[in-house]
């Protein structure tokens, strides 16, 4: 199908935004015989793309910042592509099609992709402004970070889900005299993706490594020194925690606001539809700054996808169009493995199949619907995680294996061939009633 999206290969292509999507993008590009000659990309950090998932094992001090690198600067320029680092554009004119960074510099777009990403939702209460209170979304907090950690004292981190429960395990890694508290609105961790049992199987491991878990809280206020730092976490049930540093997890924000400004439609992020396109067809959007369908993204399996959509537009082959699927959860936190995907409760119509080794720390929980697996939770052993991803993506129809299925693929497959083999065993009349 083509779309009005499609650069020509003498078009300038602008994408703003240097991050993850916007690499794999550059990357999916450059290998198309198609795709547009003169590239520039803009990235307001002053380094070239990264991989953000290891800022946690990062920040843990489990590897060295080398190792996030995606490529150097020499690589874009191997490949054709101007790489414009440390500065961020301000304004975008769809008239003239230009846009102006806050160096002052000025470039023209044939096509323009904004790939802007997100920064950390921060809680509306008072205090939220003060010196202390950190993100966890780049290199430069991932430093500030590690400096909190080292230095000691007491830290609170804001948020019991993937990006928080990562942070606050780093910090604890990271520091050999730092208290770590972690709040969390809803009565159990990783709510989103964890059920009951899992989500209390955590918290306890995370308490016994020394982290303190506070779940089923209301923040209030953050209270200062009287010199513009944090020093005390109020809570709404009328709690207090001492700290010097509140780190802030709890969500995402979209950097939407470049696409206000320029009167492109928006809600929540950037709307676009199934090629990425946004309401003016020479600009597209990509990644956790976009919303199609009323959702917006945080999870890089969704965003991939969206990149071979965009990349496949962009220099006019062949594509379905984007188009949401489900995606499964892993926790990056050293010693502590757990995957999950699809519904965390269950309803009237699911059969729920539960397996639980208390004395090795291994759980295992499956919802199916007719036969179909439709949601798991996997904590301690989740080397079967993939393959019943893989089923449920298929729609496998697993009904008469399902004795074997809290056990995984070999049990499944040794149960099919066993079931295989007495279908096509011959047929003998017993002895007593042969003539």
């Amino acid at each position: 199908m083509e779309t009005t999206s499609r650069c020509s290969t003498n078009d300038h292509l602008v994408i703003i935004g240097n991050g993850m999507a916007s690499h794999r993008l550059i990357e999916a590009l450059v290998k198309q015989p198609t795709r547009p000659q003169r590239i520039t990309v803009i990235g307001a950090e002053p380094t070239p793309a990264y991989n953000r998932i290891l800022l946690s094992p990062l920040l843990a001090g489990e590897m060295q910042q080398e190792a996030l690198s995606l490529r150097d600067a020499q690589w874009y320029a191997d490949q054709g592509v101007t790489l414009i680092l440390g500065e961020k554009v301000e304004t975008l004119d769809r008239a003239s099609q230009t846009l102006t960074t806050d160096s002052g510099r000025s470039l023209d777009y044939d096509h323009l992709v904004i790939a802007t990403g997100s920064r950390p939702a921060l809680p509306d209460i008072p205090g939220i402004e003060l010196e202390g209170v950190h993100g966890f979304r780049d290199l430069q907090d991932a430093e500030s970070l590690e400096a909190i950690a080292q230095k000691g004292g007491d830290a609170v981190v804001i948020g019991g889900g993937l990006l928080g429960l990562e942070a606050a395990e780093g910090l604890r890694k990271r520091g050999s005299g730092i208290n770590v508290s972690v709040l969390q609105r809803s009565e159990r961790l990783m709510n989103r993706q964890l059920d009951a049992t899992a989500a209390h199987l955590l918290k306890d491991t995370l308490t016994q490594r020394g982290l303190q878990i506070i779940t089923g809280v209301q923040l209030a206020r953050l209270e200062s020194d009287g010199q513009g730092r944090v020093t005390k976490v109020h809570l709404a049930d009328g709690r207090q925690l001492n700290t010097s540093s509140v780190i802030v997890a709890a969500g995402i924000t979209p950097n939407a606001e470049l696409g206000r400004q320029a009167g492109l439609r928006t809600d929540q992020a950037i709307v676009v539809d199934e090629w990425l396109t946004t309401s003016d067809p020479t600009i597209s959007a990509l990644g956790e700054c976009c919303q199609f369908e009323g959702t917006t993204y945080g999870l890089v399996e969704p965003i991939w996808r969206q990149v071979e959509v965009l990349a496949a537009t962009l220099c006019g082959t062949h594509s379905q169009g984007y188009a949401d699927a489900p995606s499964a959860t892993k926790l990056k936190i050293s010693g502590v493995a757990l995957y999950a995907f699809g519904p965390t409760e269950a309803s009237a119509e699911h059969e729920v199949l539960n397996y639980h080794d208390l004395e090795h720390g291994d759980y295992r929980r499956l919802l199916l619907r007719n036969g179909q697996i439709e949601g798991a939770v996997l904590y301690g052993d989740t080397s079967q995680g993939p393959w019943y991803f893989e089923q449920a993506l298929a729609g496998t129809d697993l009904n008469a294996y399902r004795q074997a299925l809290l056990f995984g693929a070999a049990d499944v497959d040794a149960l099919q061939a066993s079931m295989t083999d007495q279908q096509n065993a011959p047929f003998h009349l017993p002895t007593s009633e042969v003539a």
